[in-house]
């Protein structure tokens, strides 16, 4: 029943800005934490930041901590994830996705509603 919809990817050369939007349908987004993960051809699903219900508390893989950000707008039932400093590493497909309960986790299988996926692809 709950639906998230990605935007906001794209081509953007190394240095650059992108910032990611995920809304989600549904009338209880507020109860829950959201996070976003990356995926590579050949590699896991990684994790790559994590905030609980309120924004209050967030959590970053160590590779982008410091130039990426997320934060939520409840009213709006939206999580963001604005990306600074893009380096080509991080191209990959980026997903949003609903955590189980309303605290921040950092395992994908703590996870149980994903978007679609929107691709970030950073030229050098």
């Amino acid at each position: 029943q709950v639906q998230l919809t990605e935007s906001g990817g794209g081509l953007v050369q190394a240095g650059g800005s992108l910032r990611l939007s995920c809304t989600a349908s549904g009338r209880y987004f507020h109860l829950y934490a959201m996070g976003w993960f990356r995926q590579v051809p050949g590699r896991e699903r990684d994790f790559v930041a994590g905030i609980n219900w309120s924004g209050g508390d967030t959590a970053y893989e160590d590779s982008v901590a410091g130039r990426f950000t997320i934060s939520r707008d409840n009213a709006k039932n939206t999580v963001y994830l604005q990306m600074n400093s893009l380096k080509p590493e991080d191209t990959a497909v980026y997903y949003c996705a609903r955590r189980t309960r309303d605290r921040v986790g950092v395992r994908s299988y703590e996870y149980d509603y994903w978007g679609q996926g929107t691709q970030v692809t950073v030229s050098s």
